[in-house]
């Protein structure tokens, strides 16, 4: 099911009615594209619900409905689709976001950057120029993990799924079929589809457990790591690089930290397994070795720091 998260933003800006007819008029049409790919729902998440919004600056929706029958048919047609709000109702937790910012053009967008967060689609109604473009890119503020320990707030910028009329919808609907396929909403799903989604990925049977008893609020964030390991891992020629072109960040551990990531193999053997990709809330790592003749990597931990006593 397709989350399009409603960018809070483009509503309620100054515009004239005439104006705002067309958006509406290209917001619903797109909305309505975009369910056609995907018969198991789309839903439209808002902080709130849709009926309370105001197009332009007096001009509710309610007035827009009114106006004539045609947009009463257009809303019939809005309203048959799922709208979930507020935003924080579809995050794994309600603090899900809490450590992260993201801006649009020095501006917080929440709809936006939770559109990012969850792997969905931002949403926007066209009643301005910066909105007709199929990605967006934001400003990302988050807390990560120095290789001390310490903490430090980072910013980079990332690049957000967006569609404000039909035509965007051509650029997304590969995505939108495959995530109808792949979708994944809990730490068990990642382990049972783990050989189909992530097929350089080998996971030692400890990380079963780690996966089960995930938390919600990393759920998005570990397959999204994962993702970004098996798109490095398969476009890797060991031949040629001795180590993958990695999409995330990944470091080895130092060398007093290598005594506590060494773990054993389904065959018995030992090894050391220093490296490791982070994810976020808190200090999220998947720690790995490289398997270059099968052109694959092996995970042994999902989780939080590893612990001396783990």
């Amino acid at each position: 099911m397709p989350l399009l998260f409603l960018n809070e933003k483009s509503w309620k800006t100054a515009c004239d009615p005439t104006r705002a007819e067309r958006a509406m008029a290209d917001f619903v049409d797109a909305v309505r594209a975009v369910a056609a790919e995907d018969a198991s729902g789309t839903a439209v998440v808002s902080e709130l619900p849709l009926k309370s919004l105001e197009i332009a600056d007096g001009y509710s929706i309610s007035k827009w409905i009114g106006s004539s029958p045609r947009n009463h048919v257009r809303w019939q047609r809005l309203r048959a689709l799922q709208n979930r709000s507020p935003v924080r109702s579809v995050l794994p937790t309600e603090d899900a976001t809490d450590h992260l910012e993201y801006r649009h053009q020095d501006t917080v967008v929440h709809g936006l950057g939770a559109a990012h967060f969850m792997d969905g689609l931002g949403l926007s109604l066209p009643v301005s120029s910066q909105w007709h473009a199929h990605l967006l890119s934001l400003n990302r503020g988050r807390m990560i993990e120095l290789d001390d320990g310490s903490l430090e707030l980072a910013y980079d910028t990332v690049g957000v799924r967006h569609l404000s009329s039909t035509s965007h919808v051509d650029e997304h609907r590969a995505w939108i079929r495959q995530s109808r396929l792949h979708a994944v909403t809990t730490g068990r799903h990642i382990w049972e589809r783990r050989s189909d989604l992530y097929p350089h990925l080998d996971f030692l049977p400890r990380t079963e457990g780690q996966l089960t008893e995930l938390g919600p609020h990393w759920v998005v964030p570990v397959r999204r790591c994962l993702e970004r390991l098996e798109e490095a891992v398969a476009a890797w020629d060991p031949a040629v690089m001795p180590e993958p072109e990695w999409r995330t960040k990944v470091t080895p551990e130092g060398e007093t930290r290598k005594r506590v990531c060494w773990f054993t193999d389904p065959d018995g053997g030992e090894h050391c397994y220093d490296l490791h990709a982070r994810f976020t809330p808190g200090r999220g790592r998947i720690h790995f070795r490289l398997l270059p003749q099968g052109r694959a990597v092996r995970l042994a931990h999902i989780g939080g720091k590893i612990r001396p006593d783990l």
